[in-house]
């Protein structure tokens, strides 16, 4: 059967799943996630996935273990860590020229970061973590906020820091330190040692074995196949309610009858595949097989 026509025979709750709208230049889009992971918007949430735009207004939420890569359209990446949630907020008129916005920090750990040959573009960013902001115009640093403090490290650069308690300090060394326990005034600046910057850029790195899906990746998940377009459903539902960008491919079997394969896709190998696999088990209790 032609693919139109088999299109056209697909119910309409599944031609709705399936729809992939043209999208203008995106002012950030997802470049590498580690599930658990949501996107909110406007008042609903969906599982964060791989290509996925990122707009003005969104917030982005990690769960256990969790990470996920945002490339802006300049070429910086902001990477962040397990149970996060940063707010995305961005006035970039020509947003592949140059970005200017605001990222909130309300829990977790984040890095902002810009490769050298991007380091002389045009940008203006405000980070808020918990209650401190820091002022980033091309460098790379890190931050977390969490129960006890809020922590800002710069890596390379120069950043502005400014407390809520009106206190402003300048940092331009590598490897200094701005922490401000919760509801007191911030400590005096420190240096970390290079043990202690490995250690806070691994909340935020993604490595080999994590379990990332990123662009490219030509191996899936199969979270099961189904005859009955509800019984997908349902497994579709659940997967994405959980964090996991479950999606619907129906094929048809050579009695003219539908299945319908539930999957979760772009893992670089096997392994990959596997480590989100027992992620799911955990957090739904469904079983999942890669494949290719």
């Amino acid at each position: 059967m032609h693919a139109l026509m088999r299109s056209a025979a697909l119910p309409a709750a599944l031609l709705a799943l399936l729809a992939t709208p043209a999208q203008a230049v995106p002012q950030a889009t997802v470049d590498a996630v580690v599930t658990p992971a949501w996107l909110e918007r406007n008042g609903r949430t969906r599982p964060l996935d791989v290509g996925m735009e990122v707009k003005n207004g969104d917030r982005i939420r990690t769960g256990d273990g969790a990470r996920a890569y945002l490339k802006l359209a300049e070429g910086s990446t902001v990477k962040i860590g397990e149970k996060a949630s940063l707010g995305f907020f961005s006035r970039s008129l020509k947003p592949n020229k140059s970005f200017r916005g605001a990222l909130d920090v309300a829990t977790g750990a984040f890095r902002f970061t810009t490769d050298a040959l991007r380091k002389l573009r045009e940008r203006d960013v405000a980070v808020r973590v918990g209650t401190a902001t820091v002022g980033i115009r091309g460098t790379d640093v890190w931050g977390k906020s969490d129960g006890a403090q809020d922590l800002v490290m710069l890596i390379e650069g120069r950043i502005e820091v400014r407390h809520a308690s009106g206190e402003t300090v300048e940092m331009g060394e590598p490897l200094t330190v701005f922490v401000a326990p919760k509801g007191a005034v911030p400590l005096p600046l420190t240096t970390a040692s290079q043990e202690e910057l490995h250690a806070r850029a691994r909340e935020t790195e993604i490595v080999a074995g994590d379990g990332a899906a990123r662009r490219g990746g030509r191996w899936k998940l199969s979270l099961g196949s189904f005859a009955d377009e509800a019984a997908a459903l349902e497994r579709y539902d659940l997967a994405r309610e959980a964090g996991f960008a479950a999606v619907i491919v129906p094929r048809a079997a050579e009695d003219g009858a539908w299945i319908y394969e539930v999957v979760q896709k772009g893992f670089a190998d096997e392994a990959e595949a596997q480590r989100t696999a027992v992620r799911l088990k955990a957090a739904t209790g469904f079983a999942a097989a890669p494949a290719r």
